[in-house]
């Protein structure tokens, strides 16, 4: 008899398999929802080399000072400023840390980011680094600067929140 996984007897699933993808970091831009407005989200690709994946898998990447530019000359989509750190058994042959990736996206995905960052305040900026299927992707977000008062605008709603949360978690007798 054909049980699709199931243990008939126990009644229990079968663990989940971990896979590669599981037990790699996520490499994420934490600063980023603090200093700009997130208004839209798109994963894409990356051009990496061997040495960058490794470096990258060992979680030795930082987005905090990246951005991304469509160039309107070839219509290519780069990210630039994101420290991949060279991978200590690379060799003489390693990366240089700091240089321009191209990101990877459909065409009309690419002439949308342009239509939208062409307005003034707009940017594209790095949310986070991950794998996906054994593929580095990077989430983009369209991004608008925060001024001063929308940043203490926003500690406040999360210091509410917290103390709702530790209202409801207290007991009442």
């Amino acid at each position: 008899m054909y049980t699709l996984g199931l243990d008939v007897q126990a009644g229990t699933r079968p663990m989940a398999k971990k896979t590669k993808d599981s037990m790699t970091p996520r490499i994420v831009n934490r600063a980023a929802r603090h200093k700009f407005a997130i208004l839209e989200t798109i994963e894409v690709g990356i051009v990496l080399l061997g040495s960058e994946v490794k470096s990258i898998r060992h979680g030795q990447a930082s987005l905090a000072e990246g951005y991304a530019r469509v160039e309107p000359e070839d219509m290519g989509l780069y990210l630039y400023g994101v420290h991949v750190a060279p991978y200590s058994h690379a060799g003489p042959a390693g990366h240089p840390p700091l240089r321009r990736r191209q990101l990877l996206a459909h065409k009309r995905e690419i002439n949308r980011l342009l239509d939208q960052t062409t307005a003034k305040g707009t940017t594209l900026i790095p949310l986070a680094m991950y794998f996906k299927r054994g593929m580095v992707k990077v989430e983009l977000g369209v991004a608008v600067g925060k001024q001063h008062h929308d940043k203490r605008q926003d500690i406040k709603t999360r210091e509410a929140d917290r103390e709702i949360r530790r209202g409801m978690t207290r007991k009442v007798i």
